[in-house]
């Protein structure tokens, strides 16, 4: 009996060692299993933390962020979206704005701003109940459209025109039109009196009065090709400009001096600058997120590409939280070409399109 007892208890001690290392190879399989399916988070931290399913059809440009009220502004086609990030809902919209592209939100006035590219108008809208107060005439196909603190004016630069038609945010007049010529894409103020614009087709940046409403400088851009997303470092005036040939031109805000052209991805269309963290974003189509880190004035620092998904090349900026927020959607297959329509473009599956929001 003694014999059999021991044998019993023998038997038992093998399962349950048997049993404790299953449970122990099992829990490392597990966890080598997750470590495999999600991805290691790369050194800059941002990774998606959420997705936001929004829908609807048509294509999209500029996003715009307010941050005090967590609304993301979205142009999307003959309207602009408003979404609130936190609740992730459509808390309105700001319809007839044929062709939008931009949207300049100006807090201190409690107003907002669009750029309707295919009625050539600038629309005033009420930033707390997003209603239309107002129009203004531009020229033709307002695309960027900012605020320039130093003179209480927004710009709308006129793509087809390479003007830029200059509104009075107090008078809601418009007071003058800058003669600036060639094909205008992003711009920025420095908040001193100083507005700067890309002009993509002829690769340069212009900068202007923005008080006198004049051309002050033009600068080649040489080797960056078609520059379009364009954001400013103020502290330490530096520009930085998203190039077609996978480059980001960092520009001295004062000499036009191209400092540095770290890689980033392909397909850019959207930049931005933290001052905080003195990252430098570019968002490209090809599903990329390139951080660029400013080390000195001098010296930029290709920190990551952090994977995001194919048509993100749109971006809002949250410096208050840091959060980076793009949209995009799933492609199908463009229609085959025809006489009128030498290029399409790809179109889109229905209710695909959504909101990524990447945090560190």
């Amino acid at each position: 009996m003694e014999s059999q007892r021991f044998g019993s208890l023998a038997s038992s001690a093998l399962f349950m060692a048997a049993l404790s290392l299953a449970t122990t190879f099992g829990g490392f399989a597990l966890r080598a299993q997750k470590a495999m399916a999600a991805p290691a988070v790369g050194p800059t931290g941002y990774h998606l933390v959420k997705t936001i399913k929004v829908g609807g059809e048509g294509f999209w440009d500029y996003l715009s962020f307010d941050s005090p009220t967590r609304r993301l502004f979205i142009s999307r086609g003959t309207k602009v979206i408003v979404v609130n990030v936190d609740s992730e809902t459509i808390v309105g919209e700001i319809p007839d704005t044929p062709g939008v592209h931009g949207i300049a939100l100006v807090s201190d006035r409690g107003n907002g701003y669009t750029s309707n590219g295919m009625a050539g108008t600038i629309s005033v809208f009420d930033l707390k109940t997003l209603q239309v107060i107002g129009h203004a005439q531009a020229e033709m196909n307002p695309d960027c459209i900012i605020y320039d603190s130093a003179t209480k004016r927004v710009f709308a630069m006129n793509g087809r025109s390479g003007s830029a038609t200059v509104l009075d945010v107090v008078t809601g007049m418009v007071v003058g039109t800058i003669q600036i010529g060639g094909k205008l894409e992003f711009a920025a103020a420095d908040g001193n009196g100083h507005v700067y614009v890309n002009v993509e087709n002829k690769s340069e940046e212009v900068e202007l009065d923005s008080k006198k409403m004049t051309v002050m400088a033009r600068w080649p851009l040489d080797p960056c090709k078609e520059p379009s997303g364009l954001a400013i470092d103020t502290r330490h005036r530096r520009l930085f400009a998203g190039c077609a040939n996978r480059m980001m031109a960092v520009i001295d805000a004062d000499s036009g001096k191209v400092i540095a052209t770290p890689t980033i991805g392909a397909g850019v269309d959207a930049d931005a600058f933290d001052p905080e963290t003195g990252y430098a974003f570019a968002s490209c189509g090809s599903g990329l997120l390139s951080v660029i880190h400013e080390d000195s004035p001098d010296k930029f620092n290709v920190v990551e590409d952090v994977p995001t998904q194919q048509g993100a090349r749109t971006m809002a900026l949250d410096p208050k939280t840091h959060q980076v927020f793009l949209v995009t959607a799933q492609f199908a297959p463009p229609a085959a070409p025809t006489p009128e329509n030498p290029r399409p473009r790809p179109r889109l599956q229905p209710d695909s399109f959504v909101v990524l929001e990447y945090a560190r």
